[in-house]
């Protein structure tokens, strides 16, 4: 299955299995104490997610016009195992499911070859200019 945007003919289709991946190095920024979604000096949650749907938005955005992109809808993940300042994570995102303008991946998070996170997460394609129009 792939899903194709019929408004650009030569838009290529995004296609199940599209795939990306993002990588960083923890920083004191990103831990709980800092943001506040906790009192450890460990990679938070809310980073952890941040750093998913970068991998998600990165494996659609070849296949997008100049005038779209996609919002994040849902997502649901486990975080199984806590990261320090310094440790190295990468974030991978396949597509999984196509209906229309929404997208459904797969995300998983390892640091070095460990599991750390893994889920679902879904985005919808949105016309940039429509969408930012629709909040005014």
């Amino acid at each position: 299955m792939s899903l194709s945007n019929t408004s650009r003919s030569v838009m290529s289709e995004i296609s199940i299995g599209a795939s990306a991946s993002v990588e960083i190095t923890v920083r004191q920024s990103q831990t709980a104490l800092f943001l506040g979604s906790g009192e450890l000096e460990v990679y938070a949650t809310p980073a952890l997610v941040a750093l998913m749907e970068e991998a998600a938005c990165n494996a659609v955005k070849p296949f997008l016009d100049s005038n779209q992109t996609t919002v994040g809808t849902q997502i649901n993940i486990s975080h199984d195992q806590a990261s320090p300042v310094g440790a190295t994570i990468t974030a991978h995102a396949t597509v999984v499911a196509l209906d229309r303008r929404r997208i459904d991946f797969d995300v998983v998070a390892k640091q070095g070859e460990v599991i750390i996170s893994k889920g679902i997460h879904s985005r919808f394609i949105v016309d940039r200019q429509k969408f930012m129009d629709k909040l005014k």
